[in-house]
């Protein structure tokens, strides 16, 4: 993956065209539950700003940790600017095998806001520590605990709503 890379940031476009092939379900994972329905829109925007940036990376080694950090950051970006503040009507939960559970989290995910998201997936989905969370979403650790804590409490009182 290194001397990818590194061909990729010396301007090979097949090269170029690789690394962004094994970047793009590892950005959509990680776009998905924080922009919501705008994750494909972000996962977009996320693999423009690497591509622009990749001459930039110093440490190819860190390919995968960089583009988290970019990949949450346009999420938040874009989920930002399209938030939507609709609520989901749940009124009946689902069994655990139900497959439109995978629905009702997305409806309750949806009712967060996007910083909430962004680190119950980092914590949750990734399994990143409250330190590494906090530095991919650029705030003092303290801030990544607390925003956890609350974005689980919400989804909690969300979802019993």
């Amino acid at each position: 993956m290194i001397d990818l890379v590194r061909a990729a940031q010396r301007g090979d476009t097949v090269a170029l065209n690789e690394l962004l092939d094994e970047l793009t379900p590892y950005v959509g994972k990680i776009c998905g539950p924080i922009a919501l329905d705008d994750g494909p829109d972000a996962a977009q925007e996320a693999l423009i700003a690497i591509f622009r940036g990749l001459r930039q990376l110093k440490e190819p080694a860190a390919l995968f940790g960089w583009a988290r950090a970019i990949a949450v950051r346009e999420a938040v970006r874009v989920a930002r600017r399209r938030q939507r503040n609709v609520p989901a009507d749940l009124t009946e939960l689902p069994a655990p095998d139900d497959p439109q559970l995978a629905v009702h989290v997305r409806d309750v995910l949806a009712r967060l806001s996007p910083e909430h998201r962004a680190v119950l997936v980092l914590r949750d989905l990734e399994g990143m520590d409250e330190q590494a969370a906090a530095a991919v979403l650029a705030v003092p650790t303290g801030t990544a605990k607390s925003r956890l804590h609350r974005a689980r409490e919400n989804f909690r009182k969300a979802w019993r709503s």
